[in-house]
This record gives structure tokens, C-alpha cells and sequence, in this order.
């Protein structure tokens, strides 16, 4: 099977720790509607948008409480920023209705919104400060580094729990990471791990700021930690390897060549000449440019998240549905979600803005099908287009699906689809 064995980490059981007070029985464990209140009362977020300016402005006075220094401020453990929460789709079937699709599954696109939701409160409870009940932090999602699936189908009518910590810090960053469960038959089964990578940016979400350090505590955390640790080199070493900085290694510039070669057209008509722009396509085979979705969305104050930019989780959510429709209509099956991976948020989405989503197959592998989504804002004063986010997703279609093939010579988004897809499979 393509779906990995999710590594559901057994951390003590005094890491247990709710939002509300009592035990970590389900009948307790706050649900995904408190994490949301519960981080705009940590930041003091509006919820009317005509108060929105004020309610930044009064940001702007918790200045005064940012450290100075890394060293200022108390250290802290992975147990004390670990978090159960709910989704009770099975205990409370009237919210079934917003998490279902229509193969009566649940939406994944709903999953991405409560992870990135749940990863920033996390960040949150691990930077407390006893005495303020505002943070002075603005925390937003810097990156998903990945997210893997063992679990092919999650149900619509079964309790869902996620769990999350902290798990590495740097000095204004910290990775966190989490796990998703479902209940059957009266255990939670493993369904999804997932890293995120979040920043602790000033009140005005305009300079980075420090954040409280971690201190492993046992041989298992200190593994934990020293794994964060490599995923940031990970990270470096994958980025100054991109194909924007460095050319593609001699392996890679055979494939493409060959990939040109098998489509030359050699029956030309007049001199017998062979010329670069004649091509014909393969049996079984999709042109590159014949592989692509668009999608335009206008972005409405209610997408806007406690800092009154678009919600990340909403702009993931987007970009998957983009991105599974890109696989469904090229692999003519349905397609089911196997990993995302390497999502970067290269720049905030103001409310107001046009975002323009773009999904294109960039890869395929007998029924694996890559797909890369571009997510840009087009500003309609200046006329200006900026990249926010460039998304991967990996899929696997129920049937063996057709090979993509770029026309362009030397297409970089081959060889970079390939990549994502050779990094996900490693991992298999």
C-alpha cells in the first residue's frame, strides 16, 4: 500500500493536556469551534470587521511585552505546549454536514484548516505568559513541511481526535507536530502525521520575535528534537538545490533529453530535416500544457484569519480542492490524497485581494499523480501579479493513469514534480 504507517508517537501519558480543565476523556476534550475562540481571545482579534483597524491598533500597545532577548524568557517543555482536541463527527452528526464530500468521506480540505488552526494555538500555549492573557506574538504558518496518510478513507460519522506539541524551537520559529485519529470500534486508529513550521512575528506581524526555547526531557523527546533539527537542514539543502539556482543534474538532463528524442516527429515532409519544434506525442500520454486547472477566488472578509489577513488554512483548503480536481480530470478516476508536502507561505493574502490558483500535473507514475498548484494575488490598482504560495501534492488514482510529457524542452517543472514525487516515495 502507498499510505505509510503513520508514527504515532506513545508520549507519556502526563503530556495529556486539554484546553479546558478535567481528564482527557472525549467528553471533555474542547472541539475544533473553541480552538478558534480560544486564539482570538490570545490575541484579541475582532469579530466585526468594520472593528478590525481599531482592534490592530490596539495591538500595537503589547510591544512593550516582547523579549528582548531568547534568554529572557522561561524555558519550556514539550509536555507543556501538548494539546488533545475533538472533532465529534460521529457524537455530533448536525457538524457532518460543513467536513462531508460528496463520496461521503471526509473533505481534506477541512483538515488542512483545522491543522493550521490547531498548529498556531499550540505555538500559542507553548509561549504563555502566566501573567498576560494577550500575546504579544503574532504566530503565523511559515511552512507544512509534510503530511503523510495511512489511511485512504477518513469516515463521516466517527469522532475524530488530534493531537500536538511543540517539537523543535529555534529563535523565532518553532515546528510542531501532529497527529490525527479516528475512532473505531472504541480505539483511535492512526490516520495522518503532520509538521507545520510556524513564526513568532511582532504585534503588528511585521518583525520576527523570540520565542521561549525547548528543553527535551527524555531520550525520546531529545530524538524528537535532534529530527527538527535535520528537517531544517533538510529544508536548506532541498532549497539551495532548487532548480531556480542550480541546473538539474546530469541524470535529470537525460531524462529530458530522452523524453525529447522519443517525441521528435521524424516523418517531415520537403528536405527530410529534422527541426526541434516538430513533436508528436507518445501512445498513453498527456501533453504537459494539456494537464492544467484554474481557479479564481475573491477573497471575502469571512476567509480572514485573527490577524485579519486570509487564513492559511483557507488558502490550503482552496489549493487542494484545485489540485484533487487537476488529478481527477486528468487520471478520469477518483484521485485520493497520499501526501502534501513543502508548502511555503512566501507572502500574506490581504482580504480583498483576487487570488488566482493555478493546478498542473507535473509528474505521473503508473497511478501516482503529482500535482504543483501556484497561488498568486493580482492587485487591480497596480496590475501587478505576486507569488503567496506554491503547493505539492501527491495522489493516487483507483486506476494506472496516462504519462505526462513535457513539449518544452528542458521543462524544469518535470524535474521538479519528479523530485517531490522521489521524496514522498523514499518516505513510503
Amino acid at each position: 500500500s502507498a499510505y505509510r504507517l503513520c508514527t504515532m508517537r506513545k508520549l507519556p501519558s502526563v503530556l495529556a493536556r486539554t484546553l479546558t480543565s478535567g481528564t482527557s476523556g472525549s467528553s471533555v476534550l474542547p472541539d475544533m469551534s473553541e480552538v478558534r475562540s480560544r486564539l482570538r481571545d490570545i490575541v484579541g482579534a475582532s469579530t466585526n470587521w468594520r472593528d478590525h483597524v481599531q482592534a490592530m491598533q490596539e495591538r500595537k500597545a503589547l510591544h512593550t511585552l516582547l523579549a528582548k532577548r531568547q534568554e529572557d524568557l522561561p524555558p519550556r517543555r514539550m509536555k507543556d505546549s501538548y494539546l488533545e482536541v475533538i472533532l465529534p463527527l460521529g457524537s455530533q452528526p448536525e457538524i457532518r454536514e460543513k467536513y462531508l464530500n460528496v463520496h461521503n468521506s471526509v473533505r481534506f480540505g477541512r483538515i488542512l484548516e483545522d491543522l493550521d488552526s490547531l498548529g498556531v494555538l499550540i505555538c500559542y500555549t507553548h509561549t504563555k505568559q502566566e501573567m498576560q492573557p494577550r500575546s504579544p506574538l503574532s504566530i503565523v504558518t511559515a511552512l507544512v513541511d509534510k503530511i503523510n496518510l495511512c489511511k485512504k478513507i477518513i469516515y463521516p460519522d466517527c469522532d475524530i481526535k488530534f493531537t500536538g506539541n511543540v517539537s523543535w524551537v529555534g529563535r523565532t520559529s518553532m515546528e510542531v507536530k501532529m497527529h490525527m485519529l479516528q475512532l473505531h470500534d472504541g480505539d483511535y486508529s492512526p490516520v495522518l502525521d503532520a509538521t507545520f513550521v510556524m513564526v513568532a512575528r511582532d504585534p503588528e506581524n511585521k518583525r520576527p520575535a523570540f520565542v521561549n526555547p525547548l528543553v527535551p526531557e527524555t531520550a525520546e523527546e531529545e530524538e524528537i528534537f535532534k529530527q527538527g533539527e535535520l528537517n531544517k537542514l533538510k529544508r536548506i539543502d532541498f532549497s539551495t538545490a532548487s532548480l531556480l539556482k542550480m541546473a538539474p543534474t546530469a541524470e535529470e538532463r537525460n531524462i529530458v533529453h530522452d523524453i525529447f528524442l522519443n517525441t521528435l516527429d521524424t516523418r517531415q515532409e520537403g528536405e527530410g530535416t529534422v527541426s526541434f519544434r516538430s513533436r508528436k506525442l507518445p501512445p498513453n500520454s498527456v501533453w504537459m500544457e494539456d494537464a492544467k486547472l484554474k481557479g479564481l477566488q475573491i477573497c471575502h472578509p469571512q476567509e480572514r484569519n485573527i490577524f485579519n489577513r486570509i487564513f492559511g488554512g483557507f488558502l490550503m483548503r482552496k489549493a487542494f480542492e484545485l489540485g484533487w480536481a487537476t488529478a481527477c480530470s486528468y487520471g478520469g478516476s477518483r484521485p485520493f490524497i497520499v501526501s502534501v508536502d513543502d508548502i511555503m507561505f512566501q507572502r500574506p493574502v490581504e482580504v480583498g485581494s483576487l487570488l488566482l490558483l493555478s493546478g498542473q500535473v507535473c509528474y505521473t507514475e503508473k497511478n501516482y499523480i503529482q500535482v504543483r498548484v501556484h497561488s498568486e494575488v493580482y492587485d487591480a490598482d497596480t496590475r501587478e501579479h505576486q507569488t503567496t504560495n506554491i503547493f505539492h501534492f501527491t495522489f493516487m488514482s483507483e486506476n494506472e493513469v496516462p504519462r505526462v510529457v513535457p513539449k518544452t524542452y528542458g521543462s524544469m517543472l518535470y524535474l521538479d514534480g519528479k523530485r517531490h514525487f522521489a521524496a514522498i516515495m523514499k518516505e513510503i
